[in-house]
């Protein structure tokens, strides 16, 4: 016969007791498997669209209107075509950044052409001075409502618009 060392059965645990803790214990899982399924899946409604691409539609406006305002001012002309230039690497930075927060990978965005406004008819310079005025203070006001990689890109490109205005389209 087997003897039970008497610190072992002093210390016994009643029935009810063990069903309590046994309940407890199932009951503990189930809530975290509950509490796991019900995560966020991204299907609790259509996906807001992403703030950058109202900058990035307006970059490649400006660019289309700095090209065809060059047309119109042949002696501007080459400050027309850096403005351009710019726009058109803003609009880039702003569909890549676009793209990789979307979890798209570079080579899947650079298949296809990019897509522009229609093309309106040509404007002045004085024009084009005005939209990129809009284009600025609509991304410095952005850039100051986003934060990290976004608000700095985005205040980069508030800050090299307000150039082309000074510098390039006095």
């Amino acid at each position: 016969m087997v003897r039970v060392p008497a610190a072992v059965a002093s210390s016994s645990l009643s029935r009810r007791a063990a069903l309590r803790v046994g309940a407890a214990v199932l009951g503990l899982a189930a809530a975290g498997v509950t509490a796991g399924c019900a995560g966020s899946d991204g299907d609790d409604g259509p996906a807001e669209p992403d703030p950058l691409l109202i900058p990035a539609n307006a970059a490649r406006r400006d660019a289309a209107a700095a090209t065809a305002a060059a047309a119109l001012a042949p002696d501007r002309a080459g400050a027309l075509a850096v403005v351009a230039n710019e726009r058109t690497a803003h609009a880039d930075a702003l569909e890549a950044e676009i793209a990789r927060a979307a979890g798209a990978t570079a080579t899947s965005t650079t298949t296809g052409a990019p897509t522009t406004a229609p093309a309106a008819p040509p404007g002045t310079v004085d024009q084009l001075r005005t939209q990129l005025a809009e284009s600025q203070r609509g991304a410095a006001d952005l850039a100051r409502r986003l934060d990290g990689y976004r608000a700095g890109l985005l205040g980069s490109i508030s800050a090299a618009v307000a150039a082309q205005q000074a510098v390039l389209l006095p």
